[in-house]
C-alpha cells in the first residue's frame, strides 16, 4: 500500500506501523522525497484495512496522518487504513436538486439519546413523513471527547468515531437516500479545534499574515497555499463522491482569508461542478455568510464565487423581531419596525444592502440582483447558532405559543427562499439545545467554562444560570424527546408542518426569482399586526397580533391550509392561512 504524506520542512519522514500479530515492536519504514512533487514524501508497505499507522517527522512524536479517513482511537491517536470494503449500494439514487429542497439540520449526537448514525437512521421515518428533501448533518469531522457540537474537529478528511465512524456515515446515507432523502455535510474550513490539531507539524497550513476569531487563519494565499487549498478541497470532493452525500453547508465563510485572485470559494465550487459533470448527479454548496454580498452565489462567469446558495440570517431576524419582540444586539435594526424588514427580506433577501448596521457601526451589505434565483437563499426560524448560542439553549417553542410558532413556519415553509427547520422544530420541540462540549484537557474545559458564563455576566445572567458545557447533563437536556410528537398539542403543530411542505411541494414555480415576490405589511390600533406574501400563485398572510385584522386580499382565493380559517377578510389573531390565487 502506498503511504503519502505533505511536510515541507522536514528534513527526515518515517511511516510507523503499529505493530500487527506476533510482532513485538512497531515498524517504522523510512519514506522517500517525491521528485515530482516538492514537500511530498511516500513509501509503500504491507497494510490491510485496520492497520494504524502514522508519520514521524524528523525524530519527533507519532503523528496522525493529516488524510487520516479513520481515527478509531480520537484525533490524537493513530490513524488506521480505511479499507473499500463496503457494500455496493442497491438503490438507484440519482441526487436531488437544490431548487425545490426543504432542508433539516440535524445533529447526530443530539438527535437521538444514543447519539449515532445508527440511532438516527432509525428516526429517518419520520422525516421522510414531515416531506422534507435532504438532511443537513452537523459537523462530523472528529474532536477531542465524545460530545459536542462538531465545530472543533480537527481531522477534516474523517469522522467521529463516536457517532459510528465511516461506516456508520457510509450506512446513514445509504438509509437515507432509501427514504428519498438526500444528505447534506456542514464542513467547516476557516479553522480547527484548540486541541488535537496536528496540521502545524506537517506544514504551514496556517498563516500570521490574517487572523481569525480562533487564531491564525488557514492559509489560502500564503507560501505554501496551494497544497492548503488542495487539501480542503481534496477534503469536500471525498466526502461528495465517497460518502455520496448531496452538498456541502461551509462554515461561516466570511472568515477564509483569501486575497489571491481566484478566491479559495471560486476553486471549490468549480472542482464541485466537475464532480457533479462526472458523477452525474446534481451536488451543491450552501455558504454561512456574515457579509450580505450578492457575489456569494452569483456565478463564476458573473465575477461571483458561484456557490449555489446562502443561509439568509437577515431573513431570521426579522422574523425572531417580530415573532418575539426582542431588539437586543444585532436584532436592533430590525426590531424598529419587524414588519417593514420582514416586508424587505422576503422581497429583496438582505435587510441590510448597503444600508447602515448600529451592531456594525459601519454600512453592511449590497443589494441583491432581482433577477436572482430565490432558492439561493435559505430562510429558517431557527437554526443550532440562534438556539444554541442563547444562554439557556431555548427554542422559540419556549417563549411563543403554537399558534404563533405556526405563523412562523408559514413564512418560512411557503416562502420564496430554500427552507430549513432545525431538528424537532416541526412538533415545537421544548427540550433546549444548549451548547455543549467534553474536553478531556482539564484547562481548556475550565477556560471554555468560565469563558462562556463571562460572555452572558455581560448581559446580566448570574453565573450559576448559564449551563455548564462540560456538565454530561448539558448534552442530555440537549437530546429530542421523541415521545412529544404524539401528544395532541405538538401532533397538531406536526401535521401543520407536512401540510405546509405539501403545499410548497405541489405550488411552488421552480423558475421563481426575488422579482416575482411581492409582500405588504399593516397593523391596527387594537393590536392586529399583519403581514401578506405572494409569489408561485400563492397568497400567505399571517396575523402576529392579539386582534383580528381586515386583510382584503383573503378574498382573492381558496384556503389550501390554515390554522384557523378566516371569516370573509378578516383573519384571527396569532393565525395564518395559505391560499391559492
Amino acid at each position: 500500500m502506498l503511504f503519502e504524506v505533505w511536510a515541507p520542512h522536514a528534513e527526515r519522514v518515517r511511516l510507523r506501523l503499529a505493530p500487527g500479530p506476533g510482532a513485538a515492536a512497531p515498524a517504522d519504514r523510512p519514506m522517500e522525497r517525491d521528485p515530482a512533487r516538492p514537500g511530498w514524501w511516500w513509501a509503500s508497505a504491507p497494510a490491510a484495512s485496520g492497520t494504524r499507522y502514522g508519520f514521524v517527522l524528523d525524530d519527533g512524536p507519532v503523528r496522525p496522518d493529516p488524510r487520516s479517513r479513520r481515527q478509531p482511537e480520537g484525533p490524537e491517536g493513530l490513524s488506521a487504513v480505511l479499507g473499500t470494503a463496503w457494500p455496493e449500494p442497491t438503490d438507484a439514487w440519482s441526487g436531488r436538486e437544490l431548487n425545490g429542497a426543504v432542508l433539516y439540520e440535524l445533529h447526530v449526537g443530539t438527535f437521538t439519546p444514543e447519539g449515532t448514525f445508527d440511532a438516527a437512521a432509525g428516526r429517518l421515518d419520520h422525516l421522510a413523513r414531515l416531506g422534507v428533501t435532504h438532511v443537513q448533518l452537523m459537523p462530523l469531522s472528529p474532536f477531542p471527547g465524545r460530545h459536542g457540537w462538531g465545530y472543533d474537529g480537527v481531522a477534516p478528511w474523517a469522522v467521529h468515531e463516536p457517532y459510528g465512524g465511516p461506516e456508520g456515515l457510509h450506512r446513514f446515507v445509504g438509509a437515507a437516500h432509501r427514504h428519498g432523502l438526500g444528505v447534506v455535510l456542514d464542513v467547516v474550513h476557516n479553522h480547527l479545534g484548540p486541541s488535537g490539531n496536528q496540521l502545524p507539524s506537517f506544514g504551514p497550513y496556517f498563516t500570521d499574515r490574517h487572523h481569525t476569531p480562533w487564531g491564525a487563519a488557514v492559509n489560502l494565499d500564503a507560501p505554501g497555499s496551494d497544497e492548503v487549498r488542495a487539501y480542503f478541497i481534496g477534503s469536500a470532493l471525498a466526502f461528495l463522491r465517497d460518502y455520496r452525500l448531496d452538498g456541502l453547508r461551509l462554515d461561516a465563510v466570511h472568515a477564509l482569508a483569501d486575497t489571491r485572485a481566484e478566491h479559495f470559494l471560486a476553486q471549490l465550487s468549480t472542482a464541485v461542478d466537475a464532480l457533479s459533470a462526472e458523477l452525474g448527479r446534481p451536488l451543491f454548496l450552501v455558504a454561512e455568510s456574515d457579509r450580505n454580498d450578492p457575489r456569494t452565489t452569483a456565478p463564476r462567469p458573473e465575477g461571483g464565487l458561484g456557490l449555489h446558495a446562502q443561509w439568509n440570517d437577515d431573513f431570521h431576524h426579522a422574523l425572531h423581531t417580530a415573532l418575539t419582540a426582542e431588539a437586543q444586539g444585532y436584532y436592533a435594526d430590525f426590531a424598529r419596525d419587524p414588519l417593514t424588514a420582514l416586508v424587505k427580506t422576503l422581497t429583496g433577501a438582505f435587510f441590510h444592502d448597503g444600508t447602515y448596521s448600529t451592531f456594525r457601526g459601519r454600512g453592511h451589505g449590497a443589494p441583491v440582483d432581482p433577477a436572482t434565483p430565490a432558492h439561493r437563499f435559505v430562510g429558517y426560524a431557527q437554526t443550532h447558532d440562534q438556539i444554541g448560542n442563547r444562554a439557556l439553549g431555548d427554542r422559540l417553542s419556549a417563549t411563543l405559543s403554537p399558534e404563533r410558532a405556526a405563523c412562523a413556519a408559514a413564512l418560512v415553509l411557503c416562502g420564496p427562499f430554500t427552507p430549513m427547520l432545525f431538528m424537532g422544530e416541526e412538533w415545537g420541540a421544548r427540550t433546549p439545545w444548549q451548547y455543549f462540549t467534553d474536553h478531556p484537557d482539564p484547562e481548556l474545559a475550565e477556560a471554555v467554562r468560565t469563558g462562556r458564563r463571562r460572555e452572558f455576566a455581560a448581559h446580566g445572567w448570574a453565573a450559576d444560570d448559564v449551563p455548564d458545557p462540560q456538565d454530561p447533563a448539558t448534552r442530555d437536556r440537549s437530546c429530542l424527546d421523541w415521545a412529544e410528537p404524539v401528544e395532541p398539542e405538538h401532533a397538531r403543530l406536526l401535521d401543520w408542518h407536512r401540510r405546509l411542505v405539501s403545499v410548497r411541494r405541489a405550488h411552488l414555480d421552480p423558475g421563481l426569482r426575488l422579482r416575482d415576490v411581492t409582500a405588504e405589511a399593516g397593523r391596527t390600533a387594537d393590536g392586529a399586526r399583519w403581514l401578506t406574501l405572494r409569489h408561485s400563485g400563492l397568497l400567505v398572510a399571517v396575523n402576529l397580533g392579539g386582534a383580528p385584522a381586515e386583510v382584503p386580499a383573503l378574498a382573492e382565493g381558496e384556503p389550501l391550509a390554515a390554522t384557523r380559517r378566516p371569516t370573509g377578510t378578516t383573519l384571527p389573531a396569532d393565525a395564518a392561512v395559505v391560499l391559492k390565487t
